[in-house]
């Protein structure tokens, strides 16, 4: 093999970028949610066509205009999909809690359907607790460097602001672990590491020795890492870092705002029950009244659960997939990071190789080769995995961004339809009083 600069480094060869990285041509980007933060006015990212305005007359017609094209829907499918066969099906479910004298802790239940003849079963089923998720994410980034992890939930929340035995939690948590799980289990080559099949089938798991043999790992990085300085991140991978901090800027803000809005949600929900009941204990002194009054008291009840449906909405589904994502760019960034390091290493081994053979015409190392190769399959599993998160990240905002707008629309529909009611109530009671006065 001739060493030089690596194929994966080259410029001859390359995909133009903007084939490479989907998510920075406005033609295929979901995000088209226009922020506007401190007076700066944001670009819309649409698909070119003209966005019309007006308010749909009923949420069938919002999602006719909505509705995803087959054709176009496949263009962005997993890459894999074509070559990959499903032949392994993974389930996290029914939380346990469990209460010992040394600590509380939860459970859930992992479930296994396979044909692959790695395993030695075909069905397996075992109870996992957070650290043994965790367990496995680190085994995962110790013996696939090169691959993006799919990342979990945050371990630790704030003592005294949210219970972390609370139902609502731990049904959270229950749905991120399954979507870590089945997103590694989808992988083409995650899903064949002999952790998994560990973490999937074992009674119990041997975590202390990996632990111990990452942090080993871990230091050797640093030390090795540390001797060298990149001298320029390709074009490409310049890129990603690019867009990466582009997107954390943008899904930090929407959190933000959308972790104020249930605040005020909150906070306007406990004012609005209070205004209902001022209506009830009104209609129990105004007998000429009443109706119209328990009907008002009915219609603020009515916008009552619909708020709570639409709050449970954006904390229960909304605020997970954000984090989730925000989660998944510091992975993507990590492996960018270790990319470099690489390729840094790669160079510094290069250049004195090169100097060694100036003086002393001795022949290029086999180490020099085999950093060169490290560097092209980096490049190659980046590269690769960028492309099945960018297809990812397009369909799971595709459906959450459609869920918000049905949410919405139901929201509305069911306040609409609560007032309306009371016009009419109104208008009946009116045409009662005219024709008491008349007899």
């Amino acid at each position: 093999m001739s060493v030089g600069a690596p194929r994966g480094l080259a410029s001859s060869g390359q995909k133009p970028i903007a084939e490479i990285l989907h998510p920075l041509s406005a033609a295929e980007e979901p995000l088209s949610v226009p922020v506007n933060v401190g007076g700066e006015k944001e670009a819309g990212l649409t698909n070119g066509t003209p966005v019309e305005t007006s308010s749909p007359a009923s949420a069938s017609s919002l999602f006719n205009r909505l509705q995803l094209d087959d054709d176009l829907e496949a263009d962005v499918r997993d890459l894999y999909a074509s070559t990959e066969t499903r032949d392994l099906f993974v389930t996290v479910d029914d939380p346990k809690k469990h209460v010992s004298t040394m600590e509380t802790y939860i459970t859930y239940r992992v479930s296994t359907k396979t044909s692959r003849i790695e395993f030695d079963l075909p069905e397996y089923c075992v109870r996992r607790r957070y650290q043994d998720f965790d367990w496995l994410r680190i085994k995962l980034e110790e013996s696939q460097p090169t691959h993006l992890i799919p990342p979990l939930p945050e371990k630790f929340v704030m003592k005294g602001v949210v219970d972390r035995f609370s139902e609502e939690f731990v049904e959270t948590r229950m749905k991120a672990l399954d979507k870590f799980l089945k997103r590694v289990a989808d992988h083409p080559v995650l899903s064949f590491n002999p952790h998994l099949n560990a973490f999937l089938s074992a009674k119990d798991l041997n975590k202390r020795q990996g632990l111990a043999l990452l942090t080993k790992v871990g230091e050797s990085v640093k030390h090795v890492a540390g001797g060298y300085k990149l001298r320029a991140r390709p074009p490409e991978f310049c890129a990603m870092g690019e867009y990466l901090d582009t997107f954390s800027q943008k899904l930090g803000t929407i959190d933000r705002i959308a972790q104020r809005i249930l605040k005020e949600q909150s906070e306007y929900l406990t004012e609005l029950r209070e205004y209902g009941t001022v209506y009830s204990s009104w209609a129990g002194s105004e007998e000429e009244l009443r109706r119209p009054l328990e009907g008002v008291a009915s219609c603020v009840a009515t916008c009552c659960r619909a708020l709570e449906d639409q709050s449970e909405n954006m904390s229960q589904d909304f605020l997970p997939v954000l984090r989730e994502y925000i989660l998944y760019i510091e992975s993507m960034k990590n492996v960018l990071r270790k990319r470099d390091q690489t390729q840094a290493e790669y160079e510094g081994r290069l250049e004195a190789a090169i100097l060694r053979k100036q003086e002393d015409k001795t022949p290029m190392p086999v180490e020099v080769e085999k950093c060169q190769d490290k560097v092209e399959c980096f490049n190659a599993d980046l590269k690769a995995d960028w492309e099945r998160w960018q297809s990812n990240k397009r369909q799971d905002f595709k459906q959450l961004l459609t869920g918000m707008a049905d949410k919405n629309i139901n929201h509305y529909e069911k306040c609409q339809a609560a007032w309306e009611s009371l016009v009419t109530l109104l208008q009946d009671k009116q045409t009662e009083d005219k024709t008491s006065e008349t007899n």
